[in-house]
């Protein structure tokens, strides 16, 4: 899938390992797992590759936030996305908007 970062700490995270503002401070633990959660969409070529990894229990959210579906980093933390597909058979091509890394919890 192609990626895209739609908040510059998302980025930031994936390729320097830490973000500029403070307020997206994470453990290095966290980020690690981002990035390898992160690395796996890559090499998915759509959503239906990612349910081979039982790991990321990936599921569409509903109530409030309709429309976004989710990986799982670790217990705690998520990335939510928004998936597209562009393009028509067999040349199309998935993007993955990432939106955010959240703790599932809060």
């Amino acid at each position: 899938m192609v990626i895209k970062f739609e908040k510059e700490y998302l980025k930031q995270l994936y390729e320097e390992g830490k973000a500029k503002n403070k307020k997206y401070r994470f453990q290095k633990v966290i980020i690690r797992k981002y990035k390898n959660t992160i690395d796996k969409l890559r090499v998915a070529e759509k959503i239906e590759d990612l349910y081979v990894f039982k790991s990321l229990n990936y599921e569409k959210l509903i109530g409030d936030k309709k429309g976004i579906e989710s990986v799982r980093v670790n217990q705690k933390y998520r990335i939510e996305f928004i998936s597209s597909i562009e393009g028509e058979e067999p040349n199309c091509i998935t993007i993955c908007s990432i939106i955010e890394l959240s703790n599932h919890y809060k």
